[in-house]
């Protein structure tokens, strides 16, 4: 039986290369796995699913090696369950020579994948590393630019404020504020607890 695994790293990343690589190769849509989830561990359902299905000289067909992991030893784990325990074959699209279907043929044939799945998977995680520093850089630029990263501040009406000053500075009782502001107590004292932040950044105490 031939199954095909396909994985993309985060929510609003596209699977359609893969899967249209799969159909292309042949793996009808009922035998194709897909998550979209990190590589960091392999709790994930249908990658669980696939491994639970597949049984000796069953064929996976993976579009890249990385696919497997998002480092090196997890790549060789994965592949020595699926190859040994297992008993099945990988085949990768991206690169021919990893397909472990050759291993009965020739000593020669397995001997260069082992030696490939070596490079590909040091060279994946490499990469990911290499992208993850040059990420990195260019935060710190950014930051030493001056651009500021996550949610903007909320703005708030000089009305709001003006009522959130006199309660903190204690001019008006509560019940005051919430009738001026028109707001639940939980939800005025949420916003309270913002100004006060605020505060606080901006006049440490020394």
């Amino acid at each position: 039986m031939t199954y095909a695994y396909a994985r993309v790293s985060a929510r609003d990343q596209n699977l359609t290369r893969q899967l249209n690589a799969f159909r292309t190769f042949g793996v009808p849509d009922s035998n194709i796995f897909a998550d979209k989830k990190s590589g960091k561990d392999f709790d994930r359902s249908e990658y669980r699913r696939l491994l639970h299905k597949l049984r000796a000289s069953d064929l996976v067909v993976i579009q890249s090696i990385d696919r497997l992991g998002r480092n090196y030893d997890a790549i060789i784990e994965e592949w020595n369950r699926i190859t040994n325990k297992i008993g099945a074959d990988i085949l990768v699209l991206d690169m021919p020579l990893l397909d472990t279907r050759a291993k009965s043929e020739t000593l020669v044939g397995k001997f260069i994948s082992d030696i490939v799945l070596q490079v590909l998977s040091f060279v994946a995680e490499n990469e990911r590393a290499n992208i993850r520093a040059r990420q990195a850089e260019g935060i710190r630029l950014a930051k030493e630019r001056g651009v500021r990263f996550g949610r903007p501040r909320r703005q708030y009406s000089q009305e709001f404020l003006a009522v959130a000053q006199d309660y903190m500075q204690k001019r008006i009782p509560l019940r005051e504020a919430l009738e001026k502001t028109n707001m639940r107590v939980e939800n005025f004292y949420y916003h309270i607890r913002i100004l006060r932040n605020r505060l606080r950044e901006t006049y440490p105490r020394q």
